[in-house]
This record gives C-alpha cells, structure tokens and sequence, in this order.
C-alpha cells in the first residue's frame, strides 16, 4: 500500500461519524486534563482502558491519541496563568509564558501557545506520513550510549537558563541530581539516601517538585508581598500578532517543530527533552537572549511547537516498532495489546485502517483543538480577574489535588510544602529552578543508560567515542558547556584590560 492510498484509508477512518466523534471526544477531554495540574495523560489513558475495552480498535485508539496530544495543548493555559505546570513537558512553557500573563499579556500568550501547537504538531503530522518507516529505523540505532550522550548534551546547556551565575545554575543541577537518586535502585534494589523512611523507597514524584518550585513558590511570594501592587495582572490583553511578531516566530516555531519530531522519534526521549532543548537552542540563537525568561515570545512558542511535535513523534517507535516512546505511549501499547493488536513492524499492512487511521486523525485533530482554543482564550484568561486571595487559594488547592492525587500519601503533601519554601529561598537568592528540575528529569534516565553502556561494553568508557552519534553528541554537549564559559573569560578580560588602561591614562 502507498503513502497515498494508506492516508485515503486513514481518512475514511477518522472522517466518519464515529471517528470525528472520538477525536473530538478525546482532544476535548485531553484539553481539559492538561489544564489541571496532576492529572496527565497517563491517568487519563489508563482510567480509559477498560472503558475501550471491546471497541474496535482503530476507534480506541483514534480516542486515546487524541486524549494525548490534547493534553499537550490543554498544559499551556495553567503553565501561563498560574504558574503551575501538570505535565514535565510544561515547564518550559513557564518560563515566558507566565511573565507574559503577569505583563497583561495572557490573550497574546495563548493565542501564540495555540498556534505554536497547531503548527508542530501539524508539521510533525505530515513528516509522520512520508518518513515513519524511515525513521523506525533511525530509532533503531539509539542505543545506551546514545541516550547517555543525548541527555548530556541537554545538561551541559544548563547555563543557558540563567543570564546570572553560571556556578548557581550548576549547583542547581546537582542538587537535581541528588533528589534522583533518592528511592530503591531499580539495578541493585538497595535504598538510596531514604533515611529510612518508607515514603521515600519509591522516590520523590516530579509533580510534587515542580509544582512546589514554581507554584507554591509564586504564592509564597505574593502571600509575603501583601502590600506591593499584585503580580497577577488583571488585563487579558489583545490576542492580535503583529508581522513583525509573526516574521520573528516563524523560524523558531518551524525549527523546534523539526527537531521536536525528531527527538519524539527517539523512545524514551518524548516531549520533556524536546520542550528542554527547544527552549535552550532558541535562547541560544536569539539575538537578545537576556530577553528570554522575561516574556520572551519566542521563549513561548519554541517550548510549545517543540512539545507538541514530540508528542505525534513519540507514534513512529509505537506504531512501526511496538517501542513505546513515552510513557503515555507505553499506556497505549498495553491498551492495544488488550484490544487484541500488536504493534510492530507489520501493522502497517496487518492493521492499516489503525496505523493510518490514527495519523489522519492527527490531521483531523489539530484543526479542531485550535478551533476550540483561540474562541476559548478569553474565557480561559478569566482567571486573571479572579481576586487576588481566591486565586492564590485556587492555585493552593490545585497543588494539593494534583499532589494527593497521586499516591493519596499526606506525606507528599509535606514534601510539597518544603520544595515551595525551597523554590522561594532559591528565586530570592538568584538560583534558578529550572536547571534542578531538567536534572531531576533526565537524572534517572541518564543513570539508566550509563550503567547499560558500560555493562554492553565491560566496563569501558570507549564506547561513548567509538560510536559515531554518541561521539558527536558528547561533542557538542562539551562545546554547549566550554563556549559560554569562553565569553565570559574574554568579557572579563577585556573589561579588566580596559579598566587597565583608563588607569593608566588617568
């Protein structure tokens, strides 16, 4: 079967009543579940198993994937106008959307976040169609030492996230680092740094961590800065882009579109790392980085378009492979497996109404989300108008469902409470959050690869450089570190140089 007669029959399938109905069903949904902090996609796909169970499968999933991808887009609205990012790949989102909001700006910040969505993850869609069997290959040949290298190089830029010290940003890291290592070694079962406490055998939940950085952290702020005017502006702002806002959009959004796919491609990478990079890469790209951070637009819209992308990518290791390539994607797989269908490379001729059935209904699906999200930003933004003290009440509220939500453990909830004075401490001291976060996500992960590199090759680090990928990604994670270094060497030197000569002109 052909690209071509594949996407007709992927149409017939998403285009009839009960797939438009499904579709709609679920991006609808997803949308919902991504504006609430705690409750992601996993939850959402998995409380949906049983209810798909004996549905033709096709329609099952067509559901399910667009529960995924809606969430995706519902993330933003909470991550720009309170500060609370539900899912990892949301954090981002934080960085400018929300100083966006609190400018008066939140019509703009979402209309942007919309069209950031809608444009990844249509251009992901179209490159899912002509290259999924490709890169099933391509994906193929990301081994450990791969992984390892990928993660790495995403670290090493942790001094792009702030405009200050450089040291800050990397302690931060390491303190990232160490809250990963907190549970049951998953290789040697043995309890690391758990004090003997129970609670902490299976870890700390990244919920509990970004919520607490970033959301109680703002409210603590506001609660304790009573008499200053309030950070939450009431202004919703116009939603209209000027050209020259579109023109500066336009190759950044394209960009982390591409490169977002690409990462989603890759299993176990998904739209975290995706939302990561893009956000660092175009910081590190843009003629005003010391914008970025401050309701930079670009800020916004990278993270954004990035994310969503992975999101469809994370499709081709599931769909072509039977790998999922996130952790939604892995809920997926076990529904298609109850459904009686086994993803793999013959699904695309043993099952093609669901393979191509599922890519139209990415089509399909992305019209109808911005269809429904840019009427809907106005009355999305009324949170905005929400007094002050009932706001913070909320934002407080929602921490702690989403929180108890998880585990229903009190002890999270003191968890959460310590990460919120800690991430207020950390923003009054100038260290930033996000390099602690970005290294509790990729830390277990790159543990992980590290010990099934070394075990692959008896103990030797020569198999980081040996293969070609990993050695061109460790490349460029240590040009990412030493570079900036460099320029604040020369900075100093200069000016020092300069102060040198004044002297002795005086």
């Amino acid at each position: 079967m052909s690209i071509f007669e594949g996407i007709l029959t992927g149409f017939q399938v998403a285009l009839s009543l009960k797939g438009l109905s499904f579709v709609f069903i679920g991006v609808v949904t997803g949308t919902i579940i991504g504006m609430i902090p705690g409750l992601g996609p996993i939850t959402a796909i998995a409380v949906m198993i049983p209810i798909t169970y004996g549905m033709d499968p096709a329609l099952a999933l067509l559901l399910m994937a667009g529960v995924y991808y809606g969430s995706a887009y519902g993330g933003a609205a909470s991550s720009i106008l309170l500060n609370a990012p539900g899912e990892s790949m949301a954090v981002p989102t934080t960085f400018d959307g929300y100083p966006l909001a609190k400018q008066g700006k939140a019509g703009k910040a979402l209309a942007i976040a919309a069209l950031a969505s809608f444009t990844g993850g249509t251009i992901s869609v179209i490159l899912l169609t002509l290259f999924a069997p490709f890169l099933a290959k391509v994906a193929i040949s990301f081994g450990p030492a791969e992984y390892f290298a990928l993660m790495l190089m995403g670290l090493m830029t942790v001094a792009s996230f702030t405009s200050g010290s450089t040291i800050k940003a990397l302690i931060s890291a390491t303190v990232g680092f160490i809250i990963a290592t907190i549970g049951i070694d998953s290789q040697t079962g043995t309890a690391r740094f758990t004090f003997g406490n129970i609670n902490l055998m299976e870890g700390i939940d990244f919920l509990v961590i970004a919520l607490g950085l970033f959301a109680l952290a703002e409210v603590t702020s506001l609660i304790r800065e009573r008499k200053e005017r309030s950070m939450f502006d009431s202004e919703f702002g116009s939603m209209k882009l000027s050209k020259a806002e579109v023109k500066e959009l336009s190759v950044p959004v394209t960009r982390q579109s591409l490169m977002g796919f690409i990462i989603g491609v890759l299993p176990g990478a998904g739209g975290t790392i995706a939302s990561f990079l893009g956000y660092i890469t175009e910081k590190k790209l843009s003629k005003k980085p010391e914008e970025f951070g401050k309701g930079a637009i670009v800020g916004l819209a990278a993270p954004e378009s990035a994310n969503n992308s992975a999101s469809s990518g994370a499709f081709v290791p599931l769909l072509s492979l039977g790998i999922p390539g996130s952790g939604t994607t892995a809920v997926m797989l076990g529904a298609l497996i109850v459904l009686g269908v086994q993803p793999g490379p013959l699904m695309i001729s043993d099952h093609p109404d669901i393979f191509w059935g599922v890519i139209a209904s990415m089509y399909i699906g992305n019209v109808i989300l911005l269809i429904l999200n840019l009427p809907l930003i106005p009355y999305i933004s009324k949170l905005l108008k929400v007094p002050k003290p009932m706001l913070i009440s909320l934002v407080i509220m929602f921490c702690i469902i989403g929180v108890y939500g998880i585990s229903f453990r009190t002890f999270d909830l003191f968890l959460l409470v310590i990460f919120g004075i800690i991430g207020y401490f950390m923003a009054r001291m100038n260290f930033p959050a996000a390099p602690m976060l970005l290294a509790f996500i990729l830390g277990g992960m790159m543990e992980r690869s590290l010990r099934q590199a070394l075990t692959i090759s008896d103990g030797s680090l020569l198999i980081f450089v040996q293969k070609p990928i990993s050695a061109t990604l460790l490349a460029i994670a240590f040009l990412s570190f030493i570079v900036p270094l460099l320029k604040t060497w020369r900075k100093r030197k200069s000016s020092g140089d300069e102060e040198e000569t004044n002297s002795q002109a005086s």
